[in-house]
């Protein structure tokens, strides 16, 4: 379904243009503020339809020619799922300032599979294996050139210990759930001020997570936000969407962005708090090194 356009100053369906906040990011924040172009777009579409010529072509062969063209386009089709999901997975990755390594080289597998679904598919050519060799050997090295391979090592978690970065991991994988499921909530009412919104709200919460991501010890006092808040965000989410979507209450509408800017605030002052405590223990640390210079008889201004 078409969405209506709406902006910072485009006028709603009265003709009112709407005050800071409604239908907006968030004060001080653009539309696409730490927004990136998705590297699973045109691309992994293309790896989706090159293999139905070879189902279009089973059918029309030998017992034979059907099942190795069936099995060429399945492993195909394969290799081109496990591509976009990498690609997703290497997003997350380069997302966030501290992660561990995806557990599944999808993109290097898909690539094996590209040879793969090649080389049988080359079966079919000739009788020589020259052939299907050569195209398993091309199909996997280009398709390593043009999608490249999985992130192959964790980044930012030296002399972090590991179990609390764990932790942190699943806290912040439980909570990107809860804002996802926000996502495919707010899209079911078609109101792209109010997508909008939410995903501005979405980038405070990630601003939390990547604090507590550099510094595992602030997870103690964010896990309320991380959880219990972000679920009873989506919870108010959901049914807002539903009982939005079926009546367009313009009340409604008015207390859940009230929600959002009250939420938005709870966790923009947690996560300046969080920054602050770091900053502190910076300072102490330093006036320790200060301290222990000069007792060595380094003296410092």
């Amino acid at each position: 379904m078409a969405q209506r356009y709406g902006g910072k100053f485009s006028p709603d369906k009265a003709g009112r243009v709407p005050k800071t906040g409604a239908g907006q990011s968030g004060p001080g924040q653009p539309p696409f503020s730490g927004k990136r172009r998705t590297k699973a777009g045109g691309r992994i579409n293309i790896l989706f339809f090159a293999p139905i010529p070879l189902a279009l072509r089973a059918f029309q062969q030998e017992p034979t020619g059907l099942a190795i063209n069936l099995a060429a386009f399945g492993i195909l089709m394969l290799a081109a799922w496990l591509t976009r999901e990498g690609l997703i997975a290497e997003e997350a990755y380069d997302a966030r300032r501290v992660a561990k390594r995806p557990a599944i080289p999808r993109k290097i597998f898909a690539s094996v599979l590209t040879g793969a679904g090649l080389f049988v598919a080359g079966l079919t050519a000739n009788d020589s294996l020259l052939s299907p060799v050569i195209f398993a050997i091309l199909g996997t090295v280009l398709h390593s050139l043009a999608f490249g391979i999985d992130p192959l090592k964790d980044k930012g978690i030296e002399g972090i210990d590991s179990f609390q970065s764990d932790r942190v991991a699943r806290a912040v994988d439980e909570a990107e759930k809860h804002l996802k499921a926000m996502t495919e909530a707010i899209a079911r009412t078609n109101d792209r001020a109010l997508v909008t919104r939410v995903e501005g709200f979405q980038r405070t919460a990630r601003a939390m997570f990547r604090t507590v991501e550099e510094d595992p010890r602030d997870l103690t006092g964010a896990r309320k936000y991380l959880g219990v808040y972000l679920l009873g965000a989506k919870d108010a989410t959901v049914k807002f969407a539903d009982l939005y979507g079926r009546t367009r209450d313009q009340k409604a509408r008015t207390d859940y962005e009230a929600l959002l800017d009250d939420l938005e605030k709870t966790f923009s002052a947690r996560t300046e708090k969080m920054l602050l405590d770091d900053r502190s223990d910076l300072d102490v640390e330093i006036e320790v090194l200060r301290e222990r210079l000069e007792r060595e008889g380094v003296h410092t201004d």
